[in-house]
This record gives C-alpha cells, sequence and structure tokens, in this order.
C-alpha cells in the first residue's frame, strides 16, 4: 500500500482570494499577550499549536492573525460559528438590539423570546415544541438530564463511551473521555455502554455508517441485516440487564460523536437503543450541540439521519454563531415536570441571545446552508477518501456534512494510533500553509473538520491541498 516518495515537496497550495480586508492590529504585542496568558489565565485553558495563534479579526471562514496573515478556518471555533465569522445579517441584527435592550430576563415578556421560540419550535417535529433557553451545551445537557430524572423519578442515565456532553458536576458524568475527567467523585447514577464505533471497535464494515465514505473493514453482512450493529445492541442490552436497575432516567448520544473524531454508529443502532430504553421508562436525549442546524446536510437536525424522534434535544455552539448560547427542545408533558418547583436562568433566552439566534436561522434559510454543508461536505469526504487510499497512515475518514473526521494511523490493518508527535507535526505545518483544523479522538488521532457552513469547494480544494502537502513532508521525515 505504501508510495515511495521521490522529490522534497515542492507544490504549495495556492489560497482562494478573498477581498475583506482586516483592519489594523493595535493592541498589545504578541510577547506582552502570551506573559498575561501564563499570569492571568486559568491554565486549563490551554492554547493550540507551539507558538499560539494571536487572532484579530473573523470574515465568514476566514480569520487573521495580529501580523495580517489570513487562514481558512476548518475548526469554526470549535464547531460553533455555523453561519461565518461576523456574519453581516447576525451581526446587524445583534448591534440593532443592543441599541434597545440588552436584558431583562424572562420574567418580563419582549418580542424576541416570544419570536425567537417559535421559530426554533417550529423546525421540530411533533411532539417536540417546548424549548428552555440557556447559556451552553454543558447546562443544557445538565438541564437534560435533571429533567429526565424528575420527569421519570427514575435516577440512572446511560450514555456512550467516547461521548462528550459537557464539564459541569452533572454531565461529566455522561461525559466519557478520560482527559474530561478529574480525580473528584462524579457520574453517581451515570453508566457507560460500548461505543459502537465500527472503525476502532471490535465490529464493522464496510456498509454500516451513513456517510458517502465507509471503512476499509471488510464486511461479512448481508443486504439488510447489519451484523456489527446486531452485536452492539447485545453489549447495550448486556449493560441494561446488568448495570442499571429495570427503571431509568434516559440514555443521552450525540447522532454522530464530536469530541471523538465524527465517529459514527452503524445504521439502526440508535432506534433500537431507543426502543430498548422507552421499554425501561427511560427518556431518549439527543446531544445536537454539534451535529444541529444543518451541519449534516440531509437534515436539519443529526437525530433525523437516524429516523429516530427523541423526548428531550440539546442545541448550542452553532445556534448563535458563537453567541454564547444554547437551548432544551422537549414535548409539553416532560417541560411541565420542571414546572412543579421553580428552576430559573437569569441569562437564558434574553433579549440579545435570542435576536442572535433568530438571526442565524434567516441566514441558514438565505444562504441554503444545510444544502452547502451536504454539497461541500460529501465533496470533501470524497477528496479526502482518495488521500486515505493513497497513505497508509490515514485510517478512515468518515462523517457526513461539514461534520467530518479523519483519524490516523500506524498502518490501517492494526489501527494503532499514529504517534502524537507525528500527528501534531502534520497539525502545525497545516497551520504553517493557512489552515486551522480541530484534534480530538480517545488519543488525539483523529482531525476535526467542521468549518462554518459558508465554506465553497475552491475552498476544500486548497485544504486538501495543503493536507496533502503534510502528509508528503510527512513521509519524507519517516524516510
Amino acid at each position: 500500500r505504501q508510495q515511495k516518495w521521490k522529490s522534497s515537496v515542492s507544490s504549495q497550495a495556492k489560497m482562494p482570494p478573498c477581498d475583506f480586508v482586516p483592519e489594523k492590529y493595535e493592541s498589545y504585542p504578541y510577547e506582552l499577550m502570551k506573559k498575561i496568558r501564563e499570569q492571568n489565565i486559568a491554565p486549563s485553558l490551554r492554547t493550540y499549536y507551539k507558538k499560539p495563534l494571536l487572532l484579530h479579526q473573523g470574515h465568514m471562514q476566514w480569520l487573521f492573525d495580529h501580523e495580517g496573515r489570513r487562514y481558512l478556518d476548518l475548526f469554526a471555533g470549535i464547531v460553533t460559528v455555523s453561519v461565518g465569522h461576523c456574519h453581516p445579517k447576525v451581526t446587524m441584527a445583534t448591534q440593532k438590539q443592543l441599541a434597545r435592550l440588552w436584558h431583562t430576563t424572562s420574567i418580563y415578556m419582549y418580542p424576541a423570546i416570544h419570536e425567537y421560540a417559535e421559530k426554533l419550535t417550529s423546525l421540530f417535529p411533533d411532539p417536540l415544541k417546548v424549548v428552555y433557553l440557556t447559556n451552553s451545551g454543558s447546562e443544557a445537557n445538565d438541564l437534560a438530564m435533571f429533567m429526565a430524572r424528575v420527569h421519570t423519578h427514575n435516577f440512572d442515565i446511560i450514555s456512550l463511551r467516547g461521548g462528550y456532553h459537557g464539564g459541569s458536576p452533572y454531565t461529566l458524568g455522561v461525559t466519557s473521555l478520560t482527559p474530561y475527567k478529574h480525580g473528584v467523585a462524579n457520574g453517581f447514577g451515570c453508566t457507560t455502554t460500548m461505543l459502537p464505533d465500527v472503525f476502532r471497535g471490535p465490529w464493522g464494515g464496510s456498509h454500516c455508517r451513513d456517510s458517502p465514505v465507509q471503512t476499509v473493514r471488510k464486511c461479512s453482512c448481508t443486504e439488510g441485516a447489519c451484523l456489527a450493529k446486531d452485536q452492539y445492541i447485545e453489549q447495550f442490552k448486556d449493560t441494561l440487564n446488568t448495570s442499571v436497575p429495570k427503571t431509568v432516567a434516559g440514555f443521552i448520544a450525540e447522532p454522530i460523536q464530536g469530541v471523538n473524531g465524527a465517529v459514527q454508529y452503524p445504521r439502526n443502532f440508535l432506534k433500537e437503543a431507543y426502543q430498548l430504553i422507552r421499554e425501561r421508562g427511560g427518556l431518549c436525549i439527543s446531544d445536537e450541540v454539534q451535529t444541529g442546524f444543518g451541519r449534516t446536510g440531509s437534515h436539519f437536525w443529526g437525530f433525523q439521519t437516524h429516523g429516530v424522534v427523541p423526548d428531550i434535544v440539546t442545541l448550542a455552539k452553532g445556534i448563535g454563531n458563537g453567541f454564547p448560547m444554547a437551548a432544551v427542545v422537549t414535548t409539553k408533558e416532560i417541560a411541565s415536570s420542571l414546572a412543579q418547583n421553580l428552576h430559573f436562568n437569569t441569562f437564558g433566552g434574553n433579549p440579545l441571545a435570542c435576536v442572535a439566534g433568530a438571526a442565524v436561522l434567516d441566514a441558514i434559510e438565505e444562504d441554503s446552508l444545510q444544502k452547502n454543508s451536504e454539497d461541500v461536505g460529501t465533496y470533501m469526504l470524497l477528496e479526502l477518501a482518495k488521500l486515505r487510499d493513497k497513505f497508509e497512515i490515514v485510517g478512515d475518514v468518515r462523517g457526513k456534512g461539514l461534520m467530518i473526521g479523519v483519524e490516523m494511523v500506524t498502518d490501517k490493518d492494526s489501527r494503532r494510533p499514529l504517534p502524537a508527535e507525528e500527528i501534531s507535526q502534520i497539525w502545525e505545518d497545516c497551520k504553517d500553509m493557512g489552515v486551522l483544523i480541530g484534534r480530538g479522538g480517545l488519543y488525539s488521532q483523529t482531525f476535526r473538520i467542521k468549518p462554518p457552513m459558508c465554506i465553497t469547494k475552491r475552498d476544500v480544494d486548497f485544504a486538501v491541498e495543503v493536507f496533502l502537502t503534510a502528509l508528503q513532508k510527512h513521509m519524507e521525515r519517516a524516510a
């Protein structure tokens, strides 16, 4: 499989033009910024790259650093800038509201919260028509877990290994990635079950997932029967039969795992898992913090790609294009359980947040960003798959729409993660050539590509060319 590299890397990918001119940077010098970072900002807030970027301005899919260098942003502030940096529609709507009314809390009526609640819930199938607005994804998932427990009068919640649902004390129990765990008691009443990962898990093959690109693993499935799905469901049943009481409060899962590197499950896995949970009196929670708002392309919400209707849906990140807001959408019946006592959020659904959220929904529709996610995302997946076929270290390319993972391995047979220092160098090389990508997975072995949904095929050509060049440089170093 391995290709021999003869010459030194010559091709320098040409960045697509952009007529936007950033303002001149006029804040502190770089070295002073670094000093402040070391002295005054909590060290748990880590930076990317050996020489951290000092970013100054953004325009749609582009970011500019303090020296005026331009970067193609393929990570969107961790899957948050949905419609584009400083999108004019969202900027204008927020500026108008800034001058009118910043904040008054939902104890009073004001237009923005009602207009937004109607607009947002109109995008959900019945009976998901009631929204509770919060400020972050962790808060939304925390509230969803709380709602499930209050409504069902049960306590236990099941999540998938490798899932990320937040860092609050409640959500840490269902977040199942060691780097986020601290040595404090958490996760009482939370149980994890085997992740149905068709690339890295014990079962999986070349027909399992809802993606234009399948794994390189061979499959012994027949038409309409997925052996991997059946095996993973058996593991799910095993968890239900051994690790939790006969009745549970709920099950939380991302339609495609985000932090774990765009991991997809076999088709129909979620459908069967939901059924098993409901048989035990539990609610099904879909964490759409990364998959929502058209990012998967074929559907507006990730749960729709699995043919299920959850009981509770949590939203954040792309909901506000970077404005700190989030939401829990559920049924009237479940929402009513919370109304038996007081549960209040000071900033949730404040006028500014609701106006920003409504403008984001308008921009998604007017700019046809769901369709763009499908078209450009599929194109990118197929282009990246060519690199997987060419390089032994590109183990898996997966995803849907503009929710993409590229998993790096020592070789495709063992699927062992490529050593961290090698991955880091490829990642740094991409940044030096003007492309910013994320990292994820249990061993930080997966490149996460989740750009603003406004990127173009021309941007993809540039990004793929940069990635190819970085891989070629890696081969030369290895040789």
